[in-house]
């Protein structure tokens, strides 16, 4: 069945409140639904229009950073050689763990499980396109798959606020060094 169009002003309306979300997500301590509307120039009902709950807002600023991040891969790849791509994404993964904390930190478990479900298959088939082009082009080592590298980057959704600034981005190139064949 096919979704009924929205008016562009309501497709507007629903992009800001979802950007307006995920910088609430990123900057408080607290996701509070009248901070979004405020932040999104949207009255409370137009909100609640568009997400008529809570957890309805935080899963779809979820969903829609998880599908940025699998879209990002081949456009990376497009543009730069394997290794670099792979690193600009790594950096694309830091600023998504950073949304899944606050976004996990906010929901029920039914509804992070669900979630979880939603990422790990794009991520890793994302994950694996980008570990397979610098295997092709001989950067990356054989040995590694998708699941190792998240795995490993899995650690982000466990670094404290105030430490993120100084070590997400250095434990990403640990990671991405450690990708590399070793003689």
């Amino acid at each position: 069945m096919n979704e009924p169009r929205r008016r562009a002003d309501a497709t507007e309306n629903r992009v800001r409140i979802l950007r307006a979300a995920r910088e609430v997500i990123a900057n408080a301590d607290e996701v509070r639904l009248n901070e979004i509307a405020k932040r999104a120039g949207v009255g409370q009902g137009t909100l609640y229009r568009h997400f008529p709950t809570r957890e309805a807002l935080l899963a779809e600023v979820y969903r829609t950073d998880v599908d940025d991040l699998v879209a990002a891969a081949p456009a990376l790849l497009a543009g730069h050689a394997p290794l670099p791509a792979l690193a600009r994404w790594l950096d694309r993964v830091a600023e998504y763990a950073s949304i899944k904390r606050g976004v996990f930190a906010a929901l029920e478990v039914a509804v992070w499980q669900d979630l979880s479900a939603h990422s790990l298959g794009p991520i890793g088939e994302a994950l694996t396109l980008l570990l397979d082009a610098g295997k092709a082009d001989g950067v990356i080592r054989p040995d590694v798959d998708a699941r190792d590298v998240i795995l490993l980057v899995g650690y982000l959704t466990r670094l404290e606020p105030a430490e993120w600034d100084t070590r997400a981005h250095r434990l990403l190139d640990v990671i991405l060094n450690g990708l590399r064949p070793h003689p």
